[in-house]
């Protein structure tokens, strides 16, 4: 056997000069004849959304902001909850702020080209459930979320994560997914309604929050693809950094993230107020403070 091995190693170019290297040379050996397996199975439904999802933000003209903010405060005080409050959720509450003192940073155009703005904002952000077909990241609307504290929108994410149904979209997802998704045509059809309607708006919000951060460690900005939506903050990763706090050298907790504005329907300087105000709002923490 060992011969026939050895001979097999001269086969491939490798001849060893001594008893490791020949014990090196049949793993490569063992390697090169192992079977070569593949699976092939039905592309499940709930990627069939994600992808119709992608075509359909192809129409946004993006402008990108990346910011890194100090959010040593709002993790002091969101680690004082019982249980911890959520950081997405307090992303969720200040943008949706910053979104209704600027309105016409989530506008977009309905049907008849008209522009639409919104008095109100309603946040879409993910949260990853179980289905049979592995773990996938439904969307969930944050209902008024420029009115309501961290911790009732954290119970919420929380709720939807462990029972999916409470969620509209988690229903949905249950119940009429597996079908709807395989009727050629529907989907791409569903979310051209969703990107013009103003009543389908008034369902999926105008804003979106992703955090992808959560998922890995250190620093870090995420640029993911493009929704509908016209204002998206991609929540990156979180890191501890030297930041001059009041003239002093200190180590923080910076958190660092991507916002995407839709150019079609909004220009730089009004961007750059919003970010301007939503960094004011991270900063301070004002969403937590003036609630306790």
């Amino acid at each position: 056997m060992r011969a026939a091995g050895l001979i097999r190693a001269v086969e491939l170019g490798c001849v060893p000069a001594e008893p490791m290297a020949a014990r090196q040379c049949h793993t490569l050996v063992m390697a090169a004849e192992r079977a070569r397996r593949v699976e092939v199975r039905p592309f499940p439904s709930n990627r069939r959304l994600v992808t119709a999802a992608m075509r359909a933000g192809r129409r946004k003209m993006p402008m990108y902001g990346l910011v890194d903010v100090d959010v040593t405060t709002a993790n002091r005080l969101l680690a004082s909850y019982d249980p911890p409050g959520s950081l997405t959720a307090f992303v969720v509450a200040s943008v949706a702020r910053a979104a209704a003192a600027h309105p016409e940073v989530h506008a977009y155009r309905n049907w008849r080209g008209q522009l639409v703005t919104h008095h109100h904002v309603d946040v879409g952000t993910m949260v990853e459930i179980s289905t049979p077909q592995g773990p996938f990241a439904i969307p969930h609307v944050l209902r008024d979320a420029d009115i309501r504290g961290v911790p009732e929108l954290t119970a919420e994410l929380r709720r939807v994560k462990r029972e999916p149904s409470t969620s509209s979209s988690g229903r949905w997802l249950e119940r009429a997914a597996p079908t709807v998704t395989r009727i050629p045509g529907t989907v791409p059809a569903m979310y051209a309604v969703m990107a013009r309607s103003v009543t389908a708006r008034q369902r999926i919000g105008t804003v979106a929050v992703t955090a992808v951060g959560m998922f890995a460690g250190g620093g870090g900005f995420g640029i993911t693809s493009l929704t509908l939506m016209s204002l998206e903050v991609i929540v990156g990763g979180m890191s501890q950094r030297p930041r001059i706090v009041d003239g002093q050298v200190a180590i923080r907790d910076v958190l660092d993230l991507t916002l995407v504005i839709d150019h079609n329907v909004v220009d730089g300087a009004p961007a750059a107020r919003l970010a301007a105000e939503f960094r004011e709002l991270l900063e301070s923490a004002a969403v937590i403070t003036s609630c306790n």
